[in-house]
């Protein structure tokens, strides 16, 4: 197997994670109209509480892993390199074992803690249900997590990608064939076509980890490995995947207490508010699941830059080599920026048409959408910032970053979405600034403490930030002429898709275009990394 660069490896983690999301996307088109809205606010319900299990079962201790593995690479300690795996995957497993029986024993809590005294949509029993289902995918998703985490370690991005493909693929299948089998041939429940359908993760798992499995016992000699024993003992291993890890787990654990402090919170203040229960259910479904489904391919840029940044920053970091990783920070915060804000920004603009392809004709949805797309960029930021720091072993400033931004978002949920009622706007426009100000705090303060610690200069970035306006501004205008011969459509599955396809090639020639004529795309990717993309793309002409 073949060890990736920095840049190669973000552009393979990216692209793998964008067909994954991409793939996220187009599924819930068939999906959602096979489970319908009740349907839908039911597999939200689920997967919210269940991520949060997850995270806590896999967030911390497979990037640990990885982050050790780097560091022992680095240092040539082969033998203690393979024995940090096998005692991550015993960590792993009595976690994952843990985490699988109090999400189903307790799910019953889970759902009341959800529902509270709201009546008329889904029944405790339904949520219950679906919470018990969900839980099976905790006994083996965590140690797919494990593997890819070790061939990361290795920088081996290539293989780790492609087990999310599989992964993604399988799941998709089970889903939609599960729940249309059993609502539509069988003429079952909706809630027992929900049930089926989160089953796919544990497929989709299973097929991933048998894949990268046997990648490993085939390619061993890629794997440096020696017999004597290293000078550091099973106990001092462990101790650095806690400490590795605790962070780690504890700024997943506020994404997703994000999430679902969100969904509780708005759904019951909606309530009381005066919107019906369907009502409520719907536009939290929306906001904790349905919209971000949309943004994920936004989100997607700062994971696969996340996946390859750690191993190089560790390198740089356990080498002394501090200039470098304020160097890596840097590239990776300006491939961010210029690669996620025109994203959510032309995300924002076709939010009408894009959430009615996927979802159908909806009010709150279109509304939703347009300003989670741009909450899901200041999330991608912060996803990058953390990841940066915790190669950094920056833990206390991840801790108090990450209570800071979930405190914010919890504290200000209420008092927004009656202010926004209040003045005569929706009022989960208020839940979706908490988030956005929850993100904000966060990574401000993360920044100044980076500052502070590692003497990081900004510049650079303001600079890159200042840069893309202008691609974006014009983007924007060549989207605002375009509508004025072609009008976005709000109906019609094949035309919207035309019309959307059009504007995303026009919108991003333009963008490109521009970035590329500026010189940001040389500054941002490096000069020769473009001309090398441009000539195998044979859009540059070649000197004679």
């Amino acid at each position: 197997m073949k060890k990736n660069s920095f840049v190669e490896g973000t552009f393979i983690a990216t692209f793998a994670i964008i067909i994954v999301k991409v793939l996220g996307a187009l599924y819930v088109i068939p999906f959602y109209r096979i489970i319908g809205e009740s349907g839908g606010a039911l597999y939200s319900y689920a997967y919210n509480v269940y991520n949060l299990f997850l995270n806590i079962s896999t967030a911390g201790i497979p990037i640990a892993i990885s982050k050790i593995i780097a560091e022992y690479n680095t240092l040539n300690m082969y033998e203690a390199k393979e024995r940090t795996y096998k005692l991550g995957r015993n960590i792993i497993l009595i976690i994952s074992l843990i985490a699988f029986f109090l999400l189903f024993v307790f799910s019953k809590e889970f759902a009341l803690l959800i529902l509270g005294e709201i009546k008329g949509g889904n029944t405790l029993e339904d949520v219950s249900f679906v919470i018990k289902c969900v839980s099976f995918c905790l006994l083996i998703i965590p140690f797919l997590s494990v593997s890819k985490g070790y061939l990361q370690g290795h920088k081996y991005i290539t293989p780790s990608s492609i087990s999310q493909v599989i992964e993604q693929v399988v799941r998709i299948a089970v889903i939609l064939m599960g729940s249309y089998i059993v609502i539509n041939v069988l003429n079952k429940s909706v809630t027992l076509g929900v049930g089926i359908s989160v089953l796919g993760a544990f497929i989709g798992g299973l097929s991933a980890y048998l894949y990268i499995k046997i990648k490993i016992i085939k390619n061993k000699k890629d794997f440096p490995v020696k017999e004597e024993k290293d000078n550091v003992t099973n106990k001092e291993i462990f101790k650095k995947i806690i400490k590795y890890s605790i962070p780690l787990i504890i700024v997943s654990i506020a994404t997703d207490i994000y999430s679902l402090t969100d969904m509780t919170l708005v759904v019951r203040t909606s309530y009381k508010l005066g919107y019906t229960a369907k009502e409520s259910e719907l536009i939290a479904s929306i906001i904790s699941t349905w919209a971000p489904k949309i943004c994920m391919i936004i989100n997607a840029v700062a994971i696969g830059m996340g996946t390859s940044l750690i191993p190089h920053m560790v390198t740089s970091y356990t080498k002394k080599d501090f200039e470098g990783s304020n160097q890596r920070f840097n590239e990776a915060l300006k491939i961010i920026i210029v690669s996620t804000l025109p994203l959510a920004v032309g995300l924002a603009f076709l939010s009408e048409p894009v959430y009615t392809l996927f979802y159908g004709k909806s009010t709150y949805g279109t509304l939703i959408l347009r300003y989670t797309s741009i909450s899901s960029f200041f999330a991608s930021i912060y996803i990058v910032i953390s990841l940066s720091l915790q190669s950094l072993n920056k833990f206390k400033t991840v801790y108090i970053s990450s209570i800071i931004g979930f405190l914010i978002n919890a504290l200000l949920d209420v008092p927004l979405m009656y202010l926004f009622s209040l003045i005569g706007l929706e009022a989960f426009y208020g839940a979706i600034l908490a988030t956005i100000l929850g993100y904000v705090f966060s990574y401000f303060y993360s920044l100044t403490s980076l500052k502070k610690s590692m003497n990081f200069s900004y510049k650079e970035v303001l600079k890159t930030i200042k840069d893309v306006l202008f691609p974006i501004v014009c983007m924007l205008i060549s989207l605002i002429i375009l509508n004025l011969f072609i009008k976005l459509p709000n109906s019609g599955l094949i035309k919207i898709c035309l019309v959307l396809i059009l504007y995303t090639i026009i919108g991003a020639s333009v963008y490109l275009g521009i970035s590329y004529k500026t010189g940001l795309l040389n500054d941002v990717f490096g000069k020769e990394y473009i001309t090398r993309i441009l000539n195998k793309l044979h859009l540059r002409r070649k000197k004679c």
